[in-house]
């Protein structure tokens, strides 16, 4: 465990707390550059749309150059997009470098999750991606503050310069591990044939890769919800900020309870608990009618959330054959970052439809649809 830190738990903080920092200005930044609010959203979106892109060619590259050359390039051409951002004259230039983050964070992303599933063994392997799952966690939360605290001080630019430097040190710090570049490739198939794999071992992406998707569209849904639901509410941003950062303190304090529990008792305990919980939250967030409803429902979904750290790279990484381990996770990763993508365009059709209510129980309800896979079907593929 504790050599992994130099290698992936350190550079990772570093990257994803730069890309946290930058993924709410970009918004501003297309505004500011003459686009509507929906063009803006779109542009902010591009993000996604490059990570959703790149994960497929993504397992090509990491066989070509390895996990930790990959995460190199990737943590500069990361650093680049952010810079070719900063200085855009317009919309275009500015959505080119959002997909430049995007697609090297699908490319660093599959790496580091290969060199965790090959170099841990499976004793320990729930603890070191929960590890990595509380490191991203660290991003998302501390980011969106770093990124805060940065623009209040020296303006909106600044926000762009961080990540650069958070990024560009996460790559020199890869640059200077000692760990091999390049792992042994023992591939039956052509190097780099995602889609063959894919079709090879659709059984088990088409079960337990659909509910690991359904479990990152739901937590998409409490991240995409909360704030919507607070709005709904009329709680001001003030309260609802406060009772979103509570609730995001309890998920991240989680994160290594998760690993513990899966390498003790089985991932069986937590990827089916966690989503079934998920999804009774998520209803009864739509049924929430005031603060302290409000307040339960947030604890209660970062409680059910905290305690599934790491549990998708863990089932992914159990999964993936020994023969096309990276083939098979860049289709695992194409599977449920698709499914990232998809979950607020299709809140916001069932909001426009019926309501924002509808759109939230709807993924509860898919949900627990999601945690019967898991528990059917983790027995089935020999994972306890």
């Amino acid at each position: 465990m504790k050599s992994l830190v130099l290698p992936v738990y350190l550079p990772t903080a570093l990257f994803g707390i730069g890309e946290g920092a930058i993924i709410p200005v970009i918004p501003a930044s297309a505004e500011s550059l003459g686009a509507d609010l929906p063009t803006a959203g779109l542009v902010a979106g591009v993000l996604m749309i490059g990570t959703v892109l790149a994960d497929l060619p993504a397992a090509r590259i990491v066989n070509r150059v390895g996990e930790r050359t990959s995460m190199i390039w990737a943590s500069f051409i990361a650093a680049f997009g952010i810079l070719f951002s900063l200085y855009a004259t317009n919309i275009y230039m500015l959505g080119f470098g959002v997909f430049a983050m995007g697609a090297s964070a699908a490319i660093y992303g599959l790496a580091r999750h290969a060199y965790i599933a090959e170099s841990v063994p499976t004793t320990h392997r729930a603890r070191a991606m929960a590890m990595l799952g509380g490191t991203f966690r660290l991003g998302t939360f501390g980011g969106p503050l770093l990124g805060a605290a940065v623009i209040s001080l020296f303006g909106l630019s600044s926000a762009y310069v961080v990540p650069v430097i958070l990024c560009s040190l996460a790559g020199a710090l890869l640059i200077f591990t000692t760990k091999p570049g390049i792992m042994t490739i023992t591939n039956d198939a052509p190097v780099g044939n995602t889609w063959f794999i894919a079709k090879r071992e659709y059984k088990k992406l088409i079960t337990l890769g659909a509910a690991s998707t359904i479990l990152q569209m739901s937590r998409t849904t409490r991240t995409i919800g909360l704030p919507l639901w607070a709005l709904s509410l009329n709680l001001g941003p003030a309260r609802s900020a406060l009772i979103i950062g509570i609730a995001g303190g309890i998920d991240f304090a989680l994160f290594y309870t998760s690993g513990q529990i899966m390498d003790r008792f089985g991932r069986r305990w937590v990827a089916f608990p966690s989503l079934a919980a998920m999804g009774f939250c998520l209803i009864l967030l739509a049924t929430v009618k005031d603060a302290n409803g409000f307040l339960i429902a947030a604890i209660a979904l970062a409680l059910a959330n905290g305690i599934a750290a790491g549990v998708v790279l863990v089932i992914g990484a159990d999964l993936a054959p020994a023969d096309a381990r990276n083939e098979f996770l860049s289709a695992y990763r194409f599977m449920f970052d698709s499914g990232i993508a998809l979950t607020a365009p299709v809140i916001s059709t069932l909001a426009v439809i019926f309501s924002l209510g509808v759109g939230i129980s709807s993924m509860g309800a898919l949900s627990l649809v999601g945690a019967f896979l898991f528990w059917r079907y983790l027995p089935k593929f020999n994972i306890k």
